[in-house]
């Protein structure tokens, strides 16, 4: 299957996602999103790089999950209350700095960005940032929020490749592809889902065949036990998010899915 975006048509049969860089490898507990957890993943093998995006008060698009600063580092409060200098002090885990997104971009030349939007104040900028630097191949955004993923579509325009927002996934879920389609007019390029949501199956193997017939690839988060994956992959699923990046490189290596590559970086960026 191809659908046109770069992104998503030059990894191979299934994508392996490192989600936050790796965040449950045992050499990285607490250091997720970090470049430090990044670099790791690329030194195993990862291309496809999943983060998330906050801006800093004065405009600065940095790699962390939260709103708040407390639960991964040392630091208190609101990150979009403080500016990039004050940010640059605060650590992860208690000894890694907060990345930049331009700093990851220029770290990882030769790897793609899946980038969740976790702000509105965020949407503006990135867009802006994709197109600046060139990155309409290297990056699919998605977000929890239909909002601001709608207004990123807008600014960002057609050739950056998106996922689905969740009001987009249940589309899929409960129609027929034709119909999904039809409601979902310049929409999403993928869908990226949980395997399950509570007793729901959401992965499964009608969503991937409606999806497949719609042509969009169908990516599965988080996923860490060897079990599970071997059994999405049989699914026919296109991509896999993990925090366990040596697990899930393991079970593509013994289906046949991996190639290792060696990483082009850029020496202490």
């Amino acid at each position: 299957m191809r659908t046109g975006y770069p992104f998503l048509d030059d990894g191979g049969p299934v994508l392996a996602f490192a989600h936050r860089g790796g965040a449950r490898h045992p050499e990285l507990a607490g250091l997720e999103n970090t470049q430090a957890a990044f670099a790791h993943a690329v030194a195993l093998g990862y291309r496809y790089l999943e983060t998330d995006v906050h801006v800093t008060h004065d405009g600065v698009l940095v790699a962390f999950h939260d709103a708040l600063l407390e639960r991964v580092t040392d630091g208190a409060g609101s990150l979009e209350q403080l500016d990039s200098r004050e940010l640059a002090e605060v650590r992860v885990g208690g000894r890694e700095p907060v990345p930049t997104l331009a700093a990851l971009v220029s770290a990882f030349p030769d790897v793609r960005f899946n980038i969740d939007l976790k702000a509105g104040a965020a949407v503006a900028p990135l867009a802006a940032f994709v197109r600046e630097h060139g990155l309409e191949d290297r990056a699919l955004v998605g977000s929890f929020s239909g909002r601001r993923l709608r207004r990123f579509r807008r600014l960002a325009g057609p050739r950056v490749a998106t996922s689905a927002s969740p009001g987009e996934v249940a589309a899929y879920v409960v129609l027929p592809a034709r119909l999904a389609r039809l409601i979902t007019p310049g929409g999403p390029a993928a869908l990226q889902v949980p395997h399950r949501r509570g007793p729901l199956v959401v992965a499964s193997a009608r969503l991937v065949r409606r999806a497949h017939a719609a042509g969009l690839p169908v990516h599965v988060w988080t996923v860490d036990d060897p079990d599970e994956m071997r059994l999405l992959v049989d699914r026919g699923v296109d991509g896999l998010m993990t925090d366990r990046t040596d697990i899930l490189r393991d079970v593509l290596r013994e289906r046949g899915l991996w190639a290792d590559r060696p990483h082009r970086g850029r020496e202490g960026a």
